[in-house]
């Protein structure tokens, strides 16, 4: 466990997996026949203010683009590897190679985006009042397989929402309350180092992020394959991080840290999603991800109270 990135111990940390689990939103990956309808060019309003209508959406309709970045070129159906949960015959690729400007390469290391439909099939997103929570497993391949690159190469995130005040365009007008999105998660992180005249490979977390908008250090990854990550949203407004190797389901043992992102007070938890990073440089594809079983909990009563 890391030291908390809120100033203070969370006297109430609930862990993802806990409630009731919403079946119209997540996946298992189950069907073969599993698909993208992928409209291209790709949205990329991120790096050009430009999106790109209308937006792909998987075939089941639990997966959609989103107009900030586009999605990762590869999702891919397939058996799921080795040590999966137990029964999963199907888990799903993320991997990509275009991040950049559709038909540009901006020689800079950019990300794709696989956004879960939880808001729209939900109804709206999900007050925090009722602490929704996400699971998921996500398989890291052999270190042969990483794109060679220092840097981020995958991400579990969620987007939620706050309230912030907003400065007036008059001089003397008041602010004005404005719905603020921001998005925490867990990222995966690969550094290669010098170390006695030898290169060595540092694979680990990094969290987003603490109340000043920084990312900080989480755990190291020390083995390759299955692991089960989740983020919890609790009534305090406050993110909570927690992940582990293999696919048992979390426990309090899992737990790596408690957050304020940016100072803010989480609202409302709008979706999911998961980011394939690489250098868009026409080449060199990301790291090949295998992403199952992703499940969203909510919760309407006090539950695990931190030791």
């Amino acid at each position: 466990m890391l030291s908390d990135a809120i100033g203070a111990t969370p006297t109430n940390v609930v862990v993802p997996g806990t409630g009731v689990q919403l079946a119209n939103v997540g996946d298992d990956f189950e069907d073969s026949n599993w698909g993208f309808v992928a409209n291209d060019p790709k949205s990329s309003e991120d790096i050009d203010e430009k999106q790109r209508m209308p937006l792909g959406k998987s075939t089941n309709g639990r997966w959609y683009e989103g107009a900030k970045r586009g999605y990762p070129d590869v999702m891919q159906w397939v058996p799921t590897p080795e040590g999966g949960l137990d029964g999963s015959q199907g888990a799903l690729l993320l991997r990509t190679l275009k991040t950049g400007i559709p038909g540009k390469i901006t020689n800079k290391m950019h990300q794709d985006d696989f956004i879960a439909n939880v808001q729209y099939r939900n109804g709206g997103p999900i007050p925090v009042s009722q602490s929704p929570n996400v699971t998921t497993r996500v398989y890291l391949p052999p270190i042969e397989e990483w794109e060679m690159r220092n840097g981020p190469h995958f991400a579990f995130r969620a987007a939620v929402e706050t309230t912030i005040k907003e400065k007036s365009k008059f001089i003397l007008g008041a602010p004005h309350d404005k719905e603020e999105i921001y998005w925490p998660g867990l990222f995966v992180l690969r550094e290669t180092k010098k170390v006695a005249g030898k290169n060595v490979d540092q694979f680990f977390f990094r969290v987003r992020a603490d109340r000043n908008g920084g990312d900080f250090r989480g755990p190291d990854i020390e083995t390759m394959g299955w692991w089960t990550l989740g983020l919890s949203f609790t009534p305090d407004g406050v993110v909570h991080y927690f992940a582990k190797p293999g696919v048992e389901e979390l426990n309090a043992n899992d737990y790596i840290a408690s957050a304020l992102p940016y100072g803010y007070r989480c609202e409302t938890f709008r979706t999911f999603f998961y980011n394939s990073v690489n250098m868009d440089n026409g080449k060199s594809w990301s790291t090949p991800v295998v992403i199952d079983d992703p499940k969203v909990y909510v919760v309407t009563q006090p539950r695990m109270a931190r030791r």
